[in-house]
């Protein structure tokens, strides 16, 4: 194998030395962690910079990378809405709620996000259902082992199974040696790979890197395979066919930044001082890591249709494109890349999913009611088994579901999950750091009324036909036209989870002023 193609001689070359860093930094990790809370979130360990590189490296994930690229193989031109609507979104959300947040984790000294809404709301139902319902992110974990599978079956030659399985031990090792430590130590270094990446995809782009006339000639190429790819909206497609769909994207991705895996790292910023720094870096890491999408537009020009093929996917565009216009070597080194990509996300993802099991569902639930809550280094000791027990167990779950939902798009799989848990968590979240009145019942309706209403909007599950002929069939025709767009069902669960929330808050008694001063300090 390595003396024959060596695109695959490469691509194992740098597949080496990445997998050598990886357990270097999990070795690194396990010398830091000292406790369950150390391996859950790494609490005030790094400075701004580097954790701006973790934090975009995360937020970031195969569905950036692989995801993107593959709809702008598919849509075009309108598919670079996406990709700057949603890290405006993203990093809007994170600077609402990061001073909140990072004050209600030093006050309770919460380890995980449903932690945190359990204790902003005071509630263990809230936490339990936050907890519970964060195993939705097991679809998006998948979608990040599918993305590392697109890679190595693409620059290293194997079959997608061995592939899966392959990207799950090289997370499973280190993670399971360092937890946070690993997880951000490897995302710090990684984010700055993928700057890099993300920057020469952007200058081919715009320079029409090896296509014959340049940028120009890309774009009147495009537009000869079909006039639809060069304009700036696609009424063919349900997912950006309207100034809406544009909107929906950039409230969908709100509440991203604060999903469990990459909202613990707040609580890594090693000092106050520097969160305006920390979110100004992240900001602009974030906007630049989406100009990848570029990739899948050029890639329809240089591939054409072939990604359309039996046995292809267009989740390959990225790889694909590398292959055809770059020196073998260089190639497998951007695919490092782009598998970086991919490894930041699901890396955090695993450390949180844990975390469900060790911190939200063993210590602060079943603790207590065993009687263990008295002894802390025996509580903790027990956490910390369990965390590493659970990241192996976690990782064989995602391997099972990305197998079965392969032949799906990397972007819309990683949707299934965090769309679920965006629109619950929404309300809660963002109501619980604006709003002073808001109540632990409240936010359990919420968090309900929100999660249910993205189900049943996405599903299909509402029918115009139910409104025929009555005053409600064109807002009913439009609305079931909205469930093959998984943003604008989860803006639309958003405002239901919004809605619900404010009228049980009115409705209930207010948190006392006691609680209110632990969670926003006083005045």
């Amino acid at each position: 194998m390595f003396g024959y193609d060596p695109l695959i001689f490469w691509g194992w070359t740098f597949l080496s030395i990445y997998i050598g860093l990886m357990i270097l930094f999990g070795f690194i990790g396990l010398r830091r962690v000292k406790s369950s809370d150390d391996f859950a979130t790494a609490r005030g360990s790094y400075g701004p910079l580097f954790l701006a590189f973790a934090m975009t490296a995360t937020a970031a994930s195969g569905a950036t990378f692989l995801g993107l690229p593959a709809l702008a193989y598919t849509a075009g031109l309108p598919v670079l809405w996406y990709a700057i609507a949603y890290p405006l979104g993203v990093y809007c959300g994170v600077l609402i709620c990061l001073h909140a947040i990072r004050r209600a984790g030093e006050s309770f000294g919460s380890r995980s996000i449903p932690e945190y809404l359990g204790d902003r709301y005071d509630s263990d139902a809230m936490r339990i259902l936050a907890a519970l319902f964060s195993m939705l992110l097991l679809f998006y974990l998948a979608g990040q082992l599918l993305a590392g599978a697109v890679m190595f079956t693409s620059m290293l030659g194997l079959d997608t199974f061995p592939a899966l399985c392959a990207t799950a031990l090289i997370l499973m090792f280190y993670i399971a040696m360092g937890g946070a430590h690993a997880d951000i130590l490897t995302d710090g270094v990684q984010g700055a790979l993928m700057l890099l990446l993300a920057a020469l995809v952007l200058w081919m782009f715009l320079t029409g890197f090896g296509i014959e006339g340049g940028f120009t000639g890309m774009l009147q190429q495009l537009e000869e395979i079909d006039p639809a790819l060069v304009q700036p909206l696609s009424p063919s497609n349900p997912l950006f066919d309207s100034k809406w769909d544009v909107f929906a994207i950039f409230a969908a991705h709100l509440p991203l930044g604060l999903l469990p895996h990459i909202g613990n790292k707040l609580w890594a910023l090693e000092s106050n001082r520097d969160q305006k720094k920390f979110i100004t870096y992240s900001f602009a890491f974030g906007m630049l890591l989406p100009a990848i999408t570029c990739g899948g537009i050029m890639a329809r020009v240089v591939l054409g249709d072939s990604l359309f093929a039996e046995g292809m996917n267009p989740n390959q565009a990225i790889p694909e494109l590398f292959i055809a216009t770059l020196p073998s070597w260089i190639a497998a080194l951007i695919g490092a890349g782009v598998l970086a990509a991919v490894m930041s996300t699901a890396d955090g993802l695993v450390v949180s999913t844990a975390q469900i099991f060790a911190n939200d569902i063993y210590r602060r639930t079943l603790a207590p009611l065993w009687g263990e809550g008295k002894d802390d280094k025996h509580v903790d000791h027990v956490a910390l088994v369990i965390s590493r027990v659970a990241t192996v167990l976690v990782l064989v779950c995602a391997v099972a579901l990305a197998w079965n939902t392969r032949e799906t798009n990397v972007a819309l799989l990683v949707w299934m999950g965090v769309g679920g848990m965006m629109v619950a968590s929404a309300a809660p979240m963002f109501l619980g750091v604006l709003w002073r009145r808001a109540t632990r019942a409240g936010s359990i309706t919420g968090f309900i009324a929100g999660g249910v209403a993205f189900g049943l909007f996405h599903s299909g599950s509402i029918k115009a036909a139910w409104f025929a002929h009555g005053a409600l069939e064109m807002p009913a025709i439009w609305l079931a036209g909205q469930a093959t767009n998984p943003f604008a069902c989860a803006t639309l669960g958003a405002f239901v989870s919004i809605a619900s929330m404010v009228i049980v808050s009115l409705m209930t008694k207010p948190p006392s002023d006691e609680h209110l001063e632990r969670v926003f300090g006083h005045g």
